[in-house]
């Protein structure tokens, strides 16, 4: 059975309470999923193999490739939903730190209130909008869509991005043709859909299969795996990448550990945090490309952060990291 949740419980208690696990000894069975090994290349970039180390990080990168273009990128990024004015020096903080972990996927939307413009203002700032992955979604028929997209380009202080997705499937048959055209302009390299909801998962697969889509975004967790049931599949099958959102759950998850010991063979692979053992169990599926947890608070990012690098499951340490988290192994 599942530990009943404490609604009480945040994760910056957790990170206070300090619940976390040693590093250990090597684990013979890491998934195969790292970057080639990179080690003095220069800083990762949106169109090449991420370097492995950073000046105050050793353990290797994780990244995978987008399987429509080879190209990699760093398996832990960032969603912007809680990007807000009040906290922006916050937000300029964790994308620097960001880009000097060797992270480069930013997730954000028109819809996200500030976000779009916040986070083109410390890129332009930082001057790091070159070096980072760069995936805004838009909604609604094709005139309203390519006002929105105008509008996130100028707020996004950039002439293009990496990846331009439906939000929520809302006007897939109407957008994705405009969005086609715009791919062939260069203004988006990739195309993609998204949900966030399991309620849209059966219409989600219709449209993998109906259009030929780079990337689809889809909520996943150990606590909801409904997504492994069929979407995952169906991603290899249909070589698409996946964006992973929702992997706390809302940030659920971290009440329902509250109180819970990670199991001692969680060092084998690296984790030292429960935010690292639910985003390692996310990543380590064959299909997942990125996840993409939600922070606006530095502390949270590096631990995020660390989760992107080192030992991965493979299959049957998945399994078992199922069944513990089930409450059904030690």
């Amino acid at each position: 059975m599942s530990r009943p949740l404490h609604p009480g419980v945040t994760r910056r208690g957790f990170l206070a309470a300090g619940v976390a696990a040693g590093a250990g000894a090597l684990f013979s069975r890491a998934s195969g999923s790292s970057a080639p090994p990179a080690a003095g290349s220069t800083p990762p970039t949106p169109g090449g193999p991420p370097s492995v180390s950073t000046p105050t990080v050793s353990a290797p990168l994780i990244a995978k490739a987008i399987p429509a273009t080879g190209q990699w990128l760093p398996a832990i990024g960032i969603g912007t939903d809680s990007f807000r004015t009040g906290v922006r020096d916050d937000i300029r903080a964790e994308l620097k730190r960001m880009s000097e972990l060797g992270a480069t996927v930013i997730d954000t939307a028109a819809s996200y209130g500030d976000s779009e413009a916040l986070i083109g203002e410390a890129l332009e700032s930082l001057r790091l909008r070159d070096r980072m992955f760069l995936a805004t979604k838009l909604a609604g028929g094709s005139d309203a869509g390519a006002e929105s997209f105008a509008r996130s380009l100028e707020r996004l202080r950039t002439r293009r991005v990496e990846l331009l997705q439906v939000h929520n499937l809302n006007g897939v048959p109407e957008l994705l043709p405009r969005m086609r055209e715009w791919k062939q302009e260069g203004r988006v390299r990739y195309l993609g859909v998204t949900t966030s909801r399991a309620g849209q998962h059966a219409e989600l697969a219709d449209c993998m299969r109906t259009y030929p889509l780079d990337f689809i975004q889809v909520d996943y967790s150990i606590a909801n795996r409904e997504a492994a049931e069929a979407i995952l599949p169906l991603a290899l099958e249909r070589r698409i990448a996946v964006l992973v959102n929702l992997p706390f759950g809302r940030s659920s998850l971290f009440r329902e550990a509250a109180g819970r010991a990670l199991p001692p063979w969680a060092a084998d692979i690296d984790v030292t945090s429960w935010a690292q053992y639910f985003l390692k169990y996310v990543i380590a599926h064959p299909a997942v490309t990125c996840a993409i947890p939600g922070s606006t608070q530095l502390s949270h990012l590096e631990d995020n952060q660390a989760a992107g690098r080192g030992r991965l499951p493979d299959a049957p340490l998945r399994r078992r990291m199922e069944e513990y988290w089930d409450g059904k192994a030690a």
